[in-house]
């Protein structure tokens, strides 16, 4: 995956000194996910739209490459510490595959102004709801 600029379908070629940036959006992305359970989408998504200049698409894209190792990391301590049961946890990930594999065939037609719009509402919604259950 290299060649061509951020959000674009040949991939992405990272301008000196954007490997520094990638990393720190990494590392507030990890922290939250480790802390809040949330993915850590939530936040690196904003942060390479915002910071990277990259298109709503390719920020997906690249949030949704860096899932498995953030999550491998954060399941070890998690499981360490008993608070991960594991057939529930099973039957989440075969949802979630198959989730992700429809979601991700819309994303690829949506247009960006659409995905910008979707992104926002989930999270405004995600917000109002964690406030109102607080």
């Amino acid at each position: 995956m290299s060649g061509g600029d951020p959000g674009t379908s040949t991939g992405v070629k990272v301008a000196p000194g954007k490997g520094a940036q990638f990393g720190a959006i990494g590392l507030v992305g990890g922290f939250f996910s480790g802390l809040l359970g949330i993915g850590g989408g939530l936040v690196m998504v904003p942060l390479m739209v915002f910071w990277q200049g990259g298109q709503q698409r390719w920020a997906h894209a690249m949030s949704l490459a860096a899932i498995i190792p953030i999550s491998l990391g954060a399941v070890l301590i998690y499981g360490a510490g008993g608070n991960v049961d594991v057939p529930d946890a099973l039957a989440l990930t075969i949802g979630a595959v198959v989730g992700a594999r429809v979601g991700t065939g819309f994303l690829v037609r949506a247009p960006e102004h659409i995905l910008k719009g979707c992104f926002g509402v989930f999270m405004l919604a995600a917000a109002i709801g964690v406030v109102l259950k607080g």
